[in-house]
């Protein structure tokens, strides 16, 4: 049987898109693992998106689709990607997770597999506290949270500026938006996919 993974993301200048292609590329290593990527519904108005540059760098993922609550049921394991505002999720996942009340009342994602990914200004931006704030809500769906174990040494590199932590994998984007995820956070983002595929797989077939 296929285990169902989505890779549900939110992503203003294609940063936390390549971070999340690098998670459903990982998720994809695993034997039987039916991965799907999704993108939460935009909030910015479109002019604003148009002057500030982000529709032109959306553009590159528009194929995406756009996900709605009810499709979270579906899934084994949800693998949620947001960059950082002011050290919490951004509005756009906000505001879809808080559609998901109706998923709540009735236990649909108990049991189900949550984990997180990030994207920040800077190194201490709100990497670890975006990932730690966003798992409340997961707890509260009763989701079994998996992060990326110490077995992934990359996030211990001392040899270069590099996101990730035992959180999830992140990315520092800079203050604008220069620096693109590096070799090392990919291959994190890789790994966090493959884990939580391997664990999905358990949970869901024994």
């Amino acid at each position: 049987m296929a285990t169902k993974i989505q890779v549900v993301f939110y992503s203003m200048y294609g940063h936390i898109h390549q971070m999340a292609e690098a998670v459903a590329a990982g998720a994809r290593e695993v034997a039987g693992a039916e991965v799907s990527l999704w993108r939460v519904p935009e909030l910015v108005p479109e002019a604003a998106l148009e002057k500030s540059g982000a529709k032109a760098a959306q553009a590159g993922f528009a194929n995406i689709p756009v996900i709605t609550p009810d499709k979270l049921a579906e899934a084994d394991a949800i693998i949620f990607g947001t960059p950082t505002r002011f050290g919490n999720m951004c509005a756009q996942m906000r505001n879809f997770l808080d559609q998901t009340g109706g998923l709540w009342m009735k236990g649909e994602l108990i049991g189900k597999v949550g984990s997180v990914f990030t994207s920040t200004a800077t190194q201490h931006g709100g990497q670890e506290s975006t990932i730690l704030s966003f798992h409340t809500t997961l707890l509260h769906h009763g989701m079994v949270i998996v992060g990326v174990p110490y077995s992934e040494a990359r996030q211990m590199s001392m040899a270069e500026i590099t996101g990730g932590s035992p959180y999830g994998s992140s990315t520092i984007a800079a203050g604008d938006g220069s620096r693109q995820p590096s070799g090392n956070e990919l291959a994190i983002a890789r790994f966090q996919g493959r884990h939580v595929a391997q664990i999905a797989a358990k949970l869901a077939h024994g």
